[in-house]
C-alpha cells in the first residue's frame, strides 16, 4: 500500500482514505485513529542531502513522502509551509540550545502562542482553509458551502494553538473545551481573549479526560457530524503528527554540526503525540539511539513500558500536577504505536487482523480500565523507547537547578523540567558518550505559579522582567469570552455548539 493512503487503527476491513479526508474528519468512523499502514523510507543519501536544509525545506521533503502530489501540488505545499512558519519569532522556527556538553534543548515555543503545538496547528489551520477553499470554488450558485466545525479538548496549550491557527478562517468554526480551573491563567487568557467571531471557548467543570471523552462522543454522533461537519485539531488528527516530525530531523542535523555520536530524544509526554512524531522519524530512518518518554505523576506510559499493563488507575483519578498539560489518564495517540507493534509482532504483518486485535484491547480498556499487552509487544516497544517518571518536587528542583547553574539564568517551564530531569537521570547511568536532545515544549511565562514557586527565592529574580513577554502582559487587560458548562455533559456541549452556529 502506498504511504499516501490511510486506514483506521481499529478497522478489520481494508477501507482506505485520502490525506484530505483524514485531515478534514480527524477521527475515523469506527472510533480509531488514521495512520499510514506503511511508513515511507528516507532517500538513501538523506544524511548528506538534507543536512544543510532549512526547517521549511525539511518540512517539504518529509511531508511530500506522506502527501500525494495529486492532492497538494508541490508549489501549493511549499506555500502552505511558508505561511505556517512565517508566524514564528525565530528564523530557525525550532532552534537548538546547548545546556551542557551532553544535553541540548529543542526550543519549540517560538510560535504565536508560545507552545510546541503551534508547529503543527499553524499548518493544520492552513490545510483546513486550503481544502475548504478548493471544495467551495467548485460549487455552483446557490449550492451550500462546505464548512468545518472544529471541536477540540485541551489541557492548556492545544486550545490556544488551535485558536490562533484557525482564527478568522473562512467557513471554519472552532470550539475548544477545557477543564475549569485546571489550566494556567495565561493559557485561559490566550484562548478567551481572541475576538474573532468564529472562535468559541467552553469551560467544562471536570477533568481534561472528561473533555476529551465528550469530544470523542461528538465525533461518534453521526447525525450531529453530518449536519455540522466536525473536524479535529487534537493530536488525533494525523496532520499534527506529520508536521511535528520535521523538528526531529532539524534538531538532529543541527546537533551533528556541533558534535558527532549517538543521539537520544527526551520528550515530556501526555497524549503521546509529540513523541509519536519521533517514532515515525525513527522508523523512516532517522538514526536516533532511543526515544525517552518523560511523564509526570500521571504515569500510564511509564507504567506500560515497565510492566506491559496499560491501566487507567481509575481509583486514583487524574492527579493535578505542576505540569498540567500532561495530566491525563489515557494517552490517545498510544494506540497508533500499538497498531504497528501488533501488526508487526502479533498478526504476522496482517493489517486487518491488527485492527481487530487493537479494537479488542480498546474494548478491554473501556470496560475494565486496562489491558495487558503480550511480552513480545512490550519488548519490541523497549527497543525504541525508554521512560521515566518525575514528581512535583523534582520538577521544582530542576527549574531551580537550570536557573542557578546556567550563566544566562535560563528559565524553563514545568513540562520542560520533566524532560530535563529525565535526561539527567539517563545521563548519570550512561556507560558511553551519548548526546541528549530534550524537547522544551512551552514558554515558562505560561506557568507563572510554578515558575515563581521555584525561583522566587533567588536574589534579583523577577517574573515580570525576566520571563513574561510584553505580548502576554497585555492579555490580562482584554475582555474574556467564555461559556461555562457546569458539568461534563455531551448534550450540554452539543447544545452550546448548536446555539452558536444556529443552523
Amino acid at each position: 500500500m502506498s504511504p499516501q493512503v490511510y486506514r483506521s487503527t481499529r478497522s478489520d476491513k481494508p477501507k482506505e482514505s485520502s490525506f484530505e479526508d483524514v485531515v478534514m474528519t480527524g477521527l475515523a468512523p469506527d472510533g480509531g485513529l488514521y495512520l499510514p499502514s506503511e511508513i515511507p523510507k528516507l532517500p538513501s543519501d538523506f544524511l548528506d542531502t538534507w543536512k544543510n536544509m532549512s526547517f521549511n525545506e525539511l518540512a517539504f521533503e518529509i511531508m511530500r513522502l506522506y502527501i500525494n502530489e495529486r492532492e497538494i501540488p508541490n508549489d501549493d505545499l511549499k506555500d502552505l509551509i511558508k505561511r505556517s512558519y512565517s508566524t514564528f519569532r525565530s528564523p530557525e522556527v525550532t532552534p537548538l540550545k546547548k545546556l551542557d556538553d551532553k544535553l541540548y534543548l529543542l526550543e519549540l515555543f517560538h510560535g504565536p502562542t508560545y507552545a510546541f503545538k503551534d508547529v503543527a496547528l499553524q499548518f493544520v489551520g492552513n490545510l483546513f482553509e486550503y481544502f475548504l477553499t478548493r471544495r467551495n470554488s467548485k460549487k455552483g450558485d446557490g449550492e451550500p458551502r462546505d464548512i468545518i466545525t472544529v471541536v477540540g479538548a485541551t489541557s492548556g496549550d492545544t486550545g490556544s494553538a488551535a485558536i490562533y491557527g484557525l482564527r478568522g478562517k473562512k467557513d471554519v468554526s472552532v470550539f475548544i473545551l477545557y477543564p475549569t480551573g485546571r489550566i494556567s491563567p495565561i493559557q485561559e487568557e490566550q484562548m478567551t481573549t481572541v475576538e474573532d467571531s468564529n472562535v468559541h471557548t467552553l469551560s467544562v467543570k471536570g477533568t481534561f479526560d472528561d473533555c476529551q471523552d465528550i469530544v470523542k462522543s461528538i465525533f461518534g454522533d453521526k447525525e450531529f457530524n453530518d449536519k455540522y461537519h466536525v473536524g479535529a485539531v487534537n493530536s488525533i488528527n494525523w496532520a499534527r503528527i506529520l508536521a511535528q516530525q520535521t523538528y526531529y530531523f532539524y534538531s538532529f542535523f543541527q546537533l551533528q554540526k556541533q558534535v558527532q555520536g549517538k543521539v537520544r530524544f527526551v520528550v515530556p509526554s501526555g497524549n503521546f503525540g509529540d513523541i509519536l512524531a519521533g517514532y515515525y522519524a525513527y522508523k523512516m530512518g532517522l538514526p536516533a539511539d532511543k526515544l525517552i518518554i518523560a511523564t509526570n505523576e500521571n504515569d500510564i506510559l511509564d507504567r506500560f513500558m515497565k510492566s506491559g499493563e496499560y491501566a487507567k488507575q481509575q481509583e486514583v483519578g487524574v492527579k493535578a500536577t505542576y505540569s498540567p498539560a500532561m495530566d491525563i489518564l489515557i494517552s490517545s495517540n498510544f494506540e497508533r504505536l500499538l497498531w504497528y507493534l501488533i501488526r508487526d509482532n502479533v498478526t504476522g504483518g496482517d493489517d486487518e487482523k491488527a485492527g481487530s486485535v487493537l479494537n479488542d484491547w480498546m474494548k478491554q480498556l473501556k470496560e475494565n480500565g486496562k489491558f495487558v499487552a503480550p511480552q513480545k509487544v512490550v519488548e519490541k516497544a523497549r527497543v525504541v523507547f525508554d521512560s521515566d517518571r518525575v514528581d512535583n518536587d523534582a520538577t521544582i528542583e530542576t527549574i531551580k537547578h537550570v536557573y542557578s547553574t546556567n550563566p544566562e539564568k535560563y528559565v524553563i517551564d514545568p513540562h520542560t523540567s520533566v524532560g530535563i530531569k529525565t535526561s539527567h537521570r539517563f545521563i548519570e547511568k550512561d556507560q558511553e558518550p551519548i548526546q541528549y536532545i530534550s524537547l522544551s515544549t512551552a514558554h515558562p511565562a505560561k506557568f507563572s505559579e510554578v515558575v515563581n514557586k521555584a525561583l522566587q527565592g533567588f536574589e534579583g529574580y523577577s517574573f515580570e522582567k525576566d520571563v513574561l513577554p510584553e505580548e502576554l502582559k497585555q492579555l490580562s487587560n482584554k475582555e474574556k469570552r467564555i461559556k461555562l458548562i457546569d458539568e461534563p455533559s455531551i448534550e450540554k456541549v452539543k447544545q452550546a455548539i448548536k446555539d452558536e452556529l444556529k443552523f
